[in-house]
């Protein structure tokens, strides 16, 4: 796999920690294999689309990459709870992904709902449609997986299937749905589904301590964090 550009960002206000500087390392390759995006991937890197990035931050290394060990994978007391609330209730579809009025409204509202509660910055449908459509743009087949509840959508993620596992790209859920969880489901899900088909991992991105988005990844657990050497430590 040859990329055809590698391009570092300058250093801006960080959206995880905004008082940190953030840089983005990219790398474009038309062509990518699963196999290549899995090797890159226990580098440090995350893909979007063709494009692989990674933090090359200055000063900063709270970025951490997190896989949760499916097989000893123990939920705690709030897993559990959200798992009998909707183990009877929700309905999952796994397919390609495609864009639809009804996971454009879906994006939408959830984006508002953490504009709120987060501070994330404004997305309108334009920008909800153009990433939904990049989503769909990938270079080897991703699954769309969509959860219903009383034939209501009300979250949907993307899935990379790798050789020892499944990798999150991206989730949005209901804010509606609240009490349900839908974040933590989703994430219960892809390791049940990762149990039944004896995948040992499931990647969830980067992991950064101190960020109210990104912090939640540390309470699956057991789980690994990916060293500066390359190996994948216990945590």
């Amino acid at each position: 796999m040859e990329s055809k550009f590698r391009y570092i960002s300058p250093a801006e206000q960080c959206a995880y920690l905004p008082d940190q500087k953030w840089q983005l390392e990219y790398q474009f390759f038309p062509e990518m294999t699963v196999e290549d995006h899995h090797s890159y991937l226990n580098q440090g890197w995350r893909r979007a689309g063709p494009t692989l990035f990674r933090p090359q931050c200055p000063s900063c290394r709270s970025c951490q990459c997190l896989r949760v060990l499916v097989d000893s994978f123990a939920p705690n007391r709030s897993q559990r709870r959200t798992q009998k609330l909707n183990e009877p209730l929700v309905e999952l579809e796994i397919g390609t992904p495609t864009v639809t009025a009804e996971s454009t409204d879906l994006y939408v509202r959830h984006h508002a709902f953490n504009r709120v509660k987060k501070e994330w910055p404004f997305t309108g449908e334009l920008q909800a449609l153009e990433h939904l459509y990049f989503l769909t743009k990938n270079p080897f087949p991703v699954q769309e997986w969509r959860y219903r509840i009383d034939n209501r959508l009300v979250a949907v993620c993307y899935v990379d299937v790798l050789p020892d596992g499944f990798s999150g790209i991206y989730f949005v859920h209901d804010p509606d749905f609240r009490r349900h969880s839908l974040g933590t489901w989703m994430i219960l899900a892809m390791i049940e589904r990762a149990r039944q088909l004896s995948l040992p991992y499931v990647y969830l991105g980067y992991y950064v301590q101190g960020c109210r988005s990104m912090e939640y990844k540390g309470k699956f657990n057991p789980h690994q964090i990916l060293d500066s050497d390359g190996t994948w430590q216990d945590h």
